[in-house]
């Protein structure tokens, strides 16, 4: 019986990695989409293609999803938190990607462990759901609107002589290469988000004598992660790409270098499970307000940062309502 609920937790996982994957496929690619500075499918497909990548890259992130938040006990009880927590972030992603919101797919899912984590009386690591998770979740958007705001001011000094159509076309092409790093660095970051989750399942069931990510589970999120991009979520490319602030590209540039540095360094420095939309959408505001403060659309940027805020509580509740169901179900 336990291992057929560690199949049907394991097909869960990989539809919220995919879920992750069309709902998040907007942080790479709508600067860029929206600037035309790639073919829509196009950017799809090398999105996809390199969140597989940067998901299998490192696991460090993983480990502090799977280790750091709540202390599971082995047995199926134990498997019945982690489900639950996983069907409360898989439904708060569904209710923000409906409405449009680049919410959290990381912090649904941290709030979907602490809401199951606090229903079942399990053990929270407080000290360390702080110091990973909330001091970097206020932290990491202001650093990315900061970045965004310098570096494209740099640009503005540095080609304020040049040519508007000649800028325009050589920042179109850099942003190729600016679109690869902010698919990368978010396969970095998200997908191993659900290898942690699956590895601390199989350590609940037996599986796994300690947390470690087997081959096998790096390969299945990678690949949810990038067939969930290349589905795409258009309504959440719409409200990044061109609702915040109007984007040209070199601000499109600025924004997705600026995004992926703070992702990049986050993930392989720190070990920190920090938001990819967050970033991405900060880091817009930042290019934006450096054309002026009244660029930036902050009527849509609020209704963006309330879904941040309720991220973590709305996943919470929405987990602790799955594990009463599950729980008296199993």
């Amino acid at each position: 019986m336990q291992t057929v609920g560690l199949i049907v937790f394991i097909a869960v996982a990989v539809g919220f990695d995919f879920t992750n994957g069309f709902h998040d496929a907007a942080n790479a690619v709508a600067a860029s989409i929206t600037t035309r500075a790639i073919q829509p499918m196009m950017a799809l497909g090398m999105a996809a293609a390199l969140n597989v990548v940067g998901a299998l890259v490192s696991t460090k992130v993983a480990a502090t999803v799977g280790e750091g938040i709540i202390t599971i006990e082995p047995g199926t009880h134990g498997l019945v938190v982690v489900f639950s927590a996983l069907l409360g972030a898989i439904l708060w992603n569904l209710i923000t990607w409906w409405f449009g919101l680049p919410s959290s797919s990381t912090h649904a899912l941290i709030g979907g462990l602490v809401g199951a984590g606090l229903a079942s009386a399990s053990v929270i690591q407080w000290e360390s759901l702080i110091s990973h998770v909330v001091i970097p979740m206020a932290l990491s958007p202001v650093i990315g609107f900061g970045l965004g705001y310098l570096l494209m001011i740099a640009i503005i000094w540095m080609f304020r002589r040049g040519r508007p159509h000649a800028v325009n076309h050589g920042f179109r092409r850099a942003s190729v290469l600016s679109t690869a790093a902010s698919a990368f660095s978010h396969g970095t970051q998200d997908a191993q988000k659900t290898m942690g989750i699956i590895a601390l399942a199989l350590v609940a069931t037996g599986h796994l004598s300690s947390f470690s990510v087997p081959t096998w589970v790096s390969l299945l999120a990678a690949a949810a992660m990038g067939l969930g991009t290349l589905a795409g979520g258009w309504r959440v490319i719409r409200t990044l790409g061109s609702r915040i602030t109007p984007l040209d590209p070199p601000r499109a540039f600025a924004a997705q270098t600026s995004a992926s540095a703070v992702l990049l360094v986050s993930a392989y420095v720190y070990a920190l499970p920090v938001s990819s939309t967050h970033i991405m959408t900060t880091s817009i505001m930042g290019v934006g307000a450096s054309r002026r403060l009244s660029a930036v659309r902050w009527s849509v940027a609020q209704r963006v940062a309330m879904a941040w805020i309720l991220t973590i509580p709305g996943a919470a509740i929405s987990a602790w309502v799955a594990y009463l169901v599950v729980n008296a179900v199993v």
